[in-house]
């Protein structure tokens, strides 16, 4: 066993390395301008990013408008007597409104419950599968769909937000199947 591990070790030091050698010399080989097309891909890049720094902003602007004007902590108030007729912590409805929203402003929310609740109890398990069972919906629209231009999203965002919502409740189910 651990004979395996050391060789996966000794591997992975060598593979970025390699890799990143490797397809270089590939192309030198195949006698392709390496550093010209480098430098092609890398002036697409900056305009990509460059396209999508208005879209950044106004998502980031959002997050901050919701968080700062007590909008997330109402909803919370308002769903958490829901929640826990359900048998949901009420402190949850808050990371389960901000997911979709803000990946890192649910992170911190996450610490957050994870400091009060401890990462071995019930909520802390089920705070970290909730975060790992969905995603930052209006980031990815904004960030994606920005990046292509795109401005009729259809219904994009009502099925991101729906596979959030079967996100979380696929994170109760399995919590309490496996650690209720």
């Amino acid at each position: 066993m651990q004979a395996g591990v050391e060789l996966i070790t000794r591997v992975s030091v060598w593979l970025v390395p390699a890799f990143l050698l490797g397809i270089p010399l590939i192309g030198a080989a195949k006698g392709l301008k390496v550093y010209d097309l480098f430098i092609e891909g890398a002036s697409e890049g900056l305009l990509v990013a460059a396209r999508l720094v208005p879209y950044l902003i106004a998502i980031f602007i959002a997050v901050s408008l919701l968080r700062e004007s007590g909008a997330l902590a109402l909803a919370s108030r308002v769903l958490g007597p829901v929640a826990g007729a359900m048998g949901i912590n009420p402190d949850l409805i808050g990371l389960a409104l901000l997911r979709p929203i803000s990946g890192s402003g649910s992170l911190a929310m996450l610490a957050g419950i994870l400091q009060a609740h401890g990462p071995d109890s019930f909520v802390g398990r089920l705070a970290c599968t909730m975060q790992g069972s969905s995603d930052t919906t209006l980031y990815i629209l904004a960030v994606y769909f920005g990046s292509v231009g795109v401005t009729r999203t259809r219904h994009a965002l009502l099925v991101g937000l729906a596979a959030d919502i079967a996100g979380f409740a696929g994170a109760v189910v399995a919590c309490r199947l496996l650690f209720g």
